[in-house]
């Protein structure tokens, strides 16, 4: 079983279009999966409950199929930071239930690749004491950073980086995504910027997602390398033996 945290340099990176076309070239080669998105907000009201089209992306990708509260158990309607939604609806939120419901998941559901998404960036608050990233810090998991393509995205991406190295985690590989088409426009900048990206981050790119007319999985996952990941994965455990 192989698990991943995938967080973003901001709100809007393309974490979801990362982690379901990740979890789709899995599908493809036969490996179960599953993708959890423990706390998200900017739901919708449906005759099952708050629903996010984030979470059921996920849900989408996950093999054998799992029911929609596996993926998403703290759903909160307004689109806002997870800690003020949850304060708006009267609930709690605190890294030690949240880590408690995703190990048990994990233990009753081992699948050959899970992903678990953040919300927001690195630091995004789950209450005045807990950020998001206390996550998959307690529970020492490799993290997969979603880059948006964007000016601004070098300085992002790098202090991004260098706060998962401080908090003790490994920077498993990072995904480019455009997520400005004008910013790719100009070939010899954009490229430039992921020049940078390649030599400063210390981790594989696992791809550039370019701005697609239709950002689902299946178009996605042709732009990742899969191999990549999981054979950053082996090697690792190799090293810890």
């Amino acid at each position: 079983m192989t698990v991943y945290f995938v967080t973003g340099t901001d709100t809007d990176a393309g974490k979801t279009l990362v982690t379901s076309a990740l979890l789709c070239a899995a599908k493809q080669q036969q490996l179960s999966t599953l993708g959890l998105k423990p706390i998200a907000s900017g739901s919708h009201i449906t005759v099952d409950g708050l629903r996010n089209s984030d979470a059921l992306a996920l849900q989408q990708q996950s093999a054998p199929p799992v029911d929609y509260t596996t993926v998403n158990p703290w759903a909160f309607a307004p689109a806002i930071a997870p800690h003020l939604a949850a304060s708006e609806a009267g609930r709690a939120l605190n890294v030690n239930s949240v880590v408690a419901s995703l190990t048990a998941t994990l233990n009753d559901m081992p699948r050959d690749l899970t992903i678990i998404e953040g919300a927001g960036g690195w630091r995004v608050p789950l209450n005045e004491h807990d950020d998001f990233s206390d996550i998959p810090r307690m529970m020492q998991l490799p993290v997969i950073l979603v880059v948006g393509l964007k000016l601004g995205c070098l300085n992002h991406a790098r202090l991004t980086a260098e706060v998962i190295a401080a908090d003790g985690l490994m920077l498993a590989g990072w995904v480019g995504s455009v997520v400005d088409p004008v910013f790719s426009s100009d070939t010899a900048r954009i490229d430039a910027n992921i020049a940078l990206l390649k030599n400063t981050l210390n981790a594989p790119c696992l791809g550039i997602i370019p701005h697609l007319a239709t950002a689902d999985a299946t178009h996605a996952r042709h732009a990742l390398s899969l191999s990549a990941l999981l054979n950053t994965s082996a090697l690792n455990q190799e090293a810890a033996l």
